[in-house]
């Protein structure tokens, strides 16, 4: 249901594009606009991965320079049935993680500074877990072209308020240049794309939850790190992440700072809802402070619990 819910968001998100580019210019725009959704889609596809991590300067590591990251991103790729992962570590103090990559075999899984200074193995694990959960699930792809989408659906707007003083009507001859139809396009469109934006998120978010806590076999491990990080990544600056908005959502935890109005297009969950969400599937127990245990270790075999 998840995944057919995202589907129709994303659908809608590309039908809202090529309908501005109807109103811009006609049967002619509306073309342009899907030929060019088409082309910004292709680039993501193929390189998103690539500007992203440049973006925030992530460092691959391997097992000599990085043994404790590598080896569990390692087991758990192993318990998932994935291939191994690029590992990257962002040198920032904000406690957080993201994965990019088209596909399980272009993947990247990375770790802030703040993240491996502040959690324990077990800790580690969960957020790595749900990291993979995305890859597993393709939400890397899927977040990519949504957020390019959203983004050009921004672009789009801000030329129709510049340029488009005209519009067309629903049989494709020129209206005559109705600038409050123009204003309206150019604000709610944008907001339109930001709250499915948000809506996908969200929903990925849920399911990455679900996959890492199947994966690394703990759901209480990703919901002791969830409750440990969101208070410390909320008081500190993530730079990068305040210069490029649009990729917020891919971090487990919001890596921007924000209230009111905000909270409605916030990309993920409520951390305590998510946290909830954990402690059911593993039978309710309560958490208090970090996981128990000093060394990870994923079962290979065996049932799930």
């Amino acid at each position: 249901m998840n995944t057919l819910r995202t589907g129709i968001l994303m659908a809608a998100l590309t039908g809202l594009f090529v309908a501005i580019g109807f109103l811009i210019g006609g049967p002619t725009g509306m073309m342009m606009a899907f030929l060019f959704a088409v082309a910004t889609n292709a680039f993501a596809y193929w390189n998103s991965d690539k500007v992203v991590l440049r973006m925030y300067n992530a460092q691959e590591v391997d097992e000599r320079s990085a043994p404790r990251l590598y080896g569990i991103v390692r087991d758990l790729s192993r318990a998932a049935g994935l291939p191994m992962p690029r590992v990257c570590i962002v040198e920032n103090d904000q406690p957080n993680a993201f994965a990019t990559g088209r596909d399980p075999q272009h993947a990247a899984v990375c770790a802030t500074t703040g993240l491996l200074n502040r959690v324990n193995d077990e800790e580690l694990a969960g957020v790595l877990a749900h990291e993979l959960g995305h890859v597993r699930n393709r939400d890397t792809l899927t977040m990519t072209i949504t957020a390019t989408i959203a983004g050009a659906i921004s672009m789009l707007a801000n030329f129709a308020l510049f340029f488009g003083g005209g519009g067309f009507d629903g049989n494709g001859r020129r209206n005559g240049g109705n600038i409050v139809a123009v204003l309206l396009i150019s604000i709610l469109a944008p907001i339109a794309a930001m709250l499915v934006q948000a809506t996908i998120s969200r929903t990925r978010e849920f399911e990455a939850d679900k996959a890492g806590a199947e994966i690394s076999h703990h759901p209480l491990w990703l919901a002791s790190a969830l409750s440990r990080i969101e208070s410390a990544a909320q008081l500190t600056q993530n730079p990068e992440a305040d210069a490029h908005p649009a990729t917020a959502h891919m971090f487990i935890i919001n890596p921007l700072s924000g209230g009111g109005i905000a909270g409605l297009f916030a990309s993920h969950p409520p951390t305590a809802e998510r946290i909830a969400r954990l402690r059911a599937m593993a039978g309710g127990a309560v958490i208090s402070g970090p996981a128990p245990g000093g060394v990870f270790e994923v079962p290979r075999k065996g049932p799930w619990g």
